[in-house]
């Protein structure tokens, strides 16, 4: 059982597009499993090396990285999607209103400018 969600939770992770990002619990609630968020941490911590998933724009519901204070994945996250545009406050957190994706929603490079998320450079 958890194979196969697991399956699903890197199948929906593949989708987000560079510059965006999603949370866990999101992601749970897009494969129908709201109480999930925690096993949508498991299945990425269970990517095996050098997978084509991109676990770092997985973050938490308050647009931080989960693996703060954790060593260089939580510095490599951060890096990963900084890298990709994404912004972090001095407090450690994104605005989820800029960054966050949802399935059906354009990607921030193909997407015109809106309130609240950045125009692409």
């Amino acid at each position: 059982m958890a194979g196969r969600f697991y399956e699903r939770v890197e199948a929906f992770v593949r989708q987000v597009p560079p510059g965006t990002v999603v949370t866990y619990g999101q992601v749970a609630l897009e494969l129908g499993a709201p109480a999930a968020a925690r096993a949508v941490g498991y299945a990425l911590n269970a990517l095996p090396e050098g997978s084509d998933v991109p676990w770092w724009r997985v973050i938490n519901a308050r647009g931080a990285i989960s693996l703060k204070g954790r060593g260089a994945q939580a510095d490599l996250q951060r890096h990963l999607l900084e890298r990709e545009g994404v912004r972090f406050d001095a407090t450690g957190a994104t605005e989820l209103r800029r960054y966050r994706w949802w399935p059906g929603e354009l990607s921030p490079q193909d997407a015109p400018p809106r309130e609240g998320r950045a125009s692409p450079d």
